[in-house]
């Protein structure tokens, strides 16, 4: 695939669906500038990624306001390298998980470049797999739990028939993942 340029592109779905994995990797592969909504937003509470979380729905670093400032930094992490590179790419990463909420980022760079979303999912039983290796895992940055996908799931909405989004089941190699992309974009 030919690198892209002036290109925007945001993984999002809900937690657990192999997003980060994705959007990481896919980003990897040209050299992109990649902003992961759980490693800022543990930034901006000044802690490292690894530093665990586990909090109750909607409280600690994961409330609303908190939620807000993280997308917030996440878009200007993008408009500050777009000032730079106005022909380059940024790779975003996070829930994204109102309609509200990606209009901000359809809006804010309306006209400057193109902006696409790439919608992951999977089976709720492979989401229940993967949290399940993440609640072990030392080097795990989310501190998403059932608990929280469960919260997720009721308030997350889903592509309407007017948005436009690259939908990939994330439930295959990660090869297949990164080349589904490739050939969608």
């Amino acid at each position: 695939m030919q690198r892209p340029e002036n290109l925007l592109i945001v993984f999002f779905g809900m937690i657990a669906t192999g997003k980060s994995y994705l959007a990481s990797a896919w980003a990897k592969q040209f050299a992109f500038p990649y902003y992961n909504s759980d490693r800022l937003r543990k930034e901006l509470a000044g802690i490292t990624p690894e530093t665990g979380q586990q909090e109750e729905v909607d409280k600690g670093i994961y409330t609303p306001e908190f939620s807000r400032r993280t997308y917030d930094a996440l878009l200007d992490h993008a408009d500050k390298h777009f000032r730079k590179d106005k022909h380059g790419c940024v790779v975003l990463d996070g829930s994204y998980q109102s309609l509200a909420e990606r209009d901000l980022v359809r809006e804010r760079f309306a006209g400057q470049m193109k902006v696409i979303f790439v919608y992951c999912s999977c089976d709720e039983a492979v989401v229940k797999e993967r949290l399940a290796l993440r609640a072990v895992d030392p080097d795990a940055v989310s501190d998403g739990n059932w608990e929280i996908y469960l919260a997720q799931r009721k308030r997350f909405q889903v592509l309407t028939k007017d948005e436009v989004a690259i939908v990939i089941d994330t439930d295959a190699p990660l090869d297949t993942l990164v080349a589904a992309v490739n050939r969608q974009l």
